[in-house]
């Protein structure tokens, strides 16, 4: 509804005319709401963002550099539980050179850990479930595929390979250190 249509209907003597001021704070409201959508947006992006970083950083440096807390985090850390199906999935896309179905993803539990299925009634809506998730957290990207089939990449894997630069990956890796001023000291 735009403000003229508002204004008509909060008009004196017209139903609701008296709440003038009720639709004025309706009005604030959605626009606050619209910015702090907007900004959630940022933060996803900018999450997503630094989040990439630090697994890209692990993935080429090692575990070692994440202190604790980074680790449980990522579900990096060397535990005593079995791993779950989520890291399953994330160390299935990191291994792939090409993006994997949810068949792909599933088959290759199978075939890695299958007791991480047997309790599952419908191991593939378990699968989708949980791509769906680490695309929105950024750690995967979607495809469609020409017949409308879905694929997903681990995201990183783009970012992953420029830093396999000739020259050791230095010069890349400043490029994609996308957190300024964070010392090593920081990290660890």
């Amino acid at each position: 509804m735009d403000h003229e249509q508002a204004m008509e209907k909060a008009a004196p003597g017209t139903p609701g005319g008296d709440n003038c001021h009720v639709l004025h704070v309706v009005q604030q409201a959605e626009r606050e709401l619209h910015q702090l959508t907007e900004q959630r947006a940022g933060i996803a992006k900018r999450i997503l963002s630094v989040k990439q970083t630090i697994i890209g950083l692990a993935d080429l440096f090692g575990d070692d550099i994440l202190d604790t807390a980074l680790l449980d985090l990522f579900d990096r850390k060397g535990t005593s539980r079995r791993p779950g199906i989520t890291l399953a999935c994330r160390r299935l896309l990191m291994e792939a050179e090409q993006p994997m179905s949810a068949r792909d993803v599933c088959d290759g539990i199978q075939r890695t850990s299958p007791a991480l299925l047997a309790h599952h009634k419908y191991p593939m809506a378990t699968i989708y479930t949980i791509l769906g998730r680490l695309a929105y957290y950024g750690e995967v990207t979607g495809f469609h595929g020409d017949r409308g089939e879905r694929s997903w990449q681990w995201a990183a894997a783009e970012r992953k390979n420029e830093l396999m630069a000739p020259d050791g990956g230095d010069a890349a890796l400043a490029d994609f250190a996308v957190v300024p001023d964070v010392s090593p000291d920081t990290i660890r």
